[in-house]
């Protein structure tokens, strides 16, 4: 069991992979600076070719960093390349549209400050859900928990979601390697490898459909499968 950090004001470390996020970069970093805790954001544009880019050289900010990859290289890439910048002791992974709002940070972070948990799911079929993401991938989504659940002893709702907050020092035990969104299953299995204390808590999701720019899509499936059986071991149920 890991320790627990107890009610102190720990600082934020927020993680916003983007690619081809023109029309909400400006806006989701904005309501990220508005939460009223103690933070650091840190954007990777992930080769972006839609003007994203651009944008991000020009902003300036405190508690802001920018990084760039020449290439697409992926979400899992994206996160691996700001953690070793990371210097807050809970991180938040943030993607830079605009369907999870900064604004549940608090209600995200609590069982984490509060010394009650190690990581924190915001789960978007626990809390009121809306959008035009479909129902296949609603479905997708229903089916990788399920089967992520089964291979590591959790009861999560909902394994794929965005809203992930983790202490900082677990997730440097957690020798990440995914590219893509196969990150998400990744994190789930090393964490209950390790004996971190899950939870979950809803949150307001506003998907949004592939038209809008959505970019998960079958092969991702298929790798979050690959990656579940691949770091997940079969536990007893807790």
């Amino acid at each position: 069991m890991l320790g627990c950090p107890g009610e102190l004001q720990l600082k934020i470390s927020v993680i916003m992979p983007a690619y081809n996020e023109r029309a909400t970069i400006l806006e989701i970093i904005s309501r990220v600076q508005a939460v009223d805790l103690p933070k650091e954001i840190l954007v990777v544009d992930d080769g972006s070719r839609d003007g994203t880019r651009k944008i991000l050289q020009d902003l300036t900010g405190p508690g802001l960093r920018i990084f760039f990859h020449e290439r697409n290289r992926g979400k899992g890439a994206a996160i691996r390349t700001a953690l070793p910048y990371v210097t807050g002791e809970i991180l938040i992974i943030q993607d830079a549209d605009l369907e999870y709002d900064p604004a549940e940070y608090p209600k995200l972070i609590a069982p984490i400050t509060a010394g009650a948990a190690d990581v924190v799911y915001g789960s978007r079929f626990l809390g009121r859900g809306r959008g035009s993401a479909g129902i296949l991938h609603y479905a997708a989504n229903r089916l990788l928990t399920a089967i992520s659940n089964l291979f590591t002893g959790l009861r999560l709702t909902d394994m794929e979601t965005c809203y992930k907050a983790l202490r900082v020092d677990l997730v440097r035990r957690l020798e990440l390697v995914s590219n893509s969104f196969e990150i998400e299953p990744e994190i789930t299995a090393k964490a209950a490898r390790l004996g971190a204390r899950f939870r979950e808590v809803p949150i307001h999701y506003a998907g949004r459909s592939y038209g809008e720019g959505k970019k998960i899509g079958l092969c991702d499936g298929i790798r979050a499968l690959r990656t579940i059986l691949r770091y997940g071991m079969p536990r007893a149920r807790r």
